[in-house]
């Protein structure tokens, strides 16, 4: 992203390294984000080191995987050793892969040579890899949703049959970012139902591959996090829970993926956690089905005491941290506060508390020798 709205105010300013850091140190804290995916491209570093830089900064604030991006082979190559001394060596990088790299080619049907670099390197050293373009309806890709996506899964498969050629059984995802120029704006929408309609037709084509795919959730096109951009985030990320789509990214991103907000990352991790509850499914079995506990009950009594209930209403009902449920007067008394003023508390408190991992010393060292080391 090029910018990073200010938690509170929502000031728009260019993104910073210090931004990466921030945000994946939140990612590292919310229980319902699995991996973190770079918030920002640091506007004060040289473009040529900037992707390392970054991939370091997550790297220091998060133990959980991460998907990471790249200039070109060089320093994609730095980003590889880099992980090796994380895991402890080449092998033990292979063995148990750091990260996955996101690829892309050039719509419509261009594949620079960077892209292909990076995508062989990762075949060659078995790390895992994303090869997803972004083809845009109406602009560089037809307009029509069956010939969007056509067009985008040609070029995707172009990258798979190019990356196995390399290293047979090498691990990758194909996807599609199925972008749509609106004619009235010229915008780039992400939640045009358009959009939505050519990006789970392409899930749906990964499955009948039987290839992961690289997928969406979380996002918007609205300006600040408001009642658009939840509706949209919170539609995407069902949509792509309900169909399957494997790996999902851009949680916290608004404005057509051009700005990043904190407060929309914590609102979307309690949406996500409401999701994955209702994907939980329906227990059926004696005991959940509780046929004699009704009996037992009949008509005369009820339910609010009994050893039943006690015994399953934490694990049947999913808590919320954010969203409200109070009565009118309870929410009005205690300040009658919106979901993004009470966002923006969550996200404090959760960075007061937090403190990632840290990496151990002798690996710190030699991590920031490698970086200082690299010139682009």
């Amino acid at each position: 992203m090029i910018y990073r709205l200010k938690p509170g105010t929502q000031e728009r300013h260019h993104c910073r390294l210090e931004d990466v850091v921030e945000a994946a140190r939140l990612a590292d804290a919310l229980p319902n984000l699995d991996f973190v995916m770079s918030f920002a491209h640091p506007h004060e570093l040289d473009p040529n080191t900037a992707y390392l830089a970054s991939f370091k900064a997550m790297a220091e604030n998060t133990v959980k995987p991460i998907v990471n991006t790249a200039e070109g082979y060089d320093d994609l190559y730095e980003i590889w050793k880099l992980s090796a001394i994380l895991r402890g060596g080449e092998q033990e990088l292979r063995d148990k892969p750091y990260w996955i790299h996101y690829a892309e080619p050039s719509s419509p049907l261009n594949h620079p040579d960077k892209s292909i670099d990076k995508l062989l390197l990762c075949s060659e050293k078995g790390m895992p890899v994303i090869y997803s373009p972004a083809p845009i309806a109406g602009s560089t890709a037809p307009m029509t949703i069956a010939g969007h996506v056509t067009q985008g899964l040609a070029e995707s498969l172009f990258g798979l049959v190019i990356h196995q050629l390399k290293s047979e059984g090498a691990p990758i995802l194909m996807g599609m970012g199925a972008a749509v120029l609106d004619m009235a704006t010229s915008q780039c929408s992400y939640n045009a139902p358009e959009y939505l309609m050519a990006y789970l037709t392409m899930v749906e084509m990964t499955k009948f591959l039987n290839v992961p795919n690289w997928g969406y959730a979380g996002t918007t096109d609205a300006q600040i996090p408001d009642g658009q951009a939840t509706y949209e985030a919170g539609l995407l990320t069902f949509l792509s829970s309900t169909i399957g789509s494997n790996l999902n990214h851009d949680v916290g991103y608004l404005d057509f993926g051009r700005a990043g907000s904190l407060e929309m990352m914590v609102i979307m991790n309690e949406i996500i956690g409401q999701i994955r509850r209702m994907q939980q499914g329906v227990i059926v079995n004696d005991e959940q089905i509780a046929l004699d506990v009704i009996k037992e009950v009949g008509l005369t009594d009820h339910f609010l005491s009994h050893a039943h209930t006690l015994k399953h209403f934490k694990s049947t009902q999913w808590r919320p941290k954010l969203l409200t449920r109070q009565a009118f007067h309870t929410w009005e008394e205690k300040g009658s506060k919106p979901l993004l003023q009470r966002a923006n508390e969550l996200l404090a408190k959760t960075q007061k508390k937090h403190t990632p991992q840290p990496i151990e010393e002798q690996k710190a060292v030699e991590i920031e020798k490698l970086v200082a080391g690299f010139k682009g």
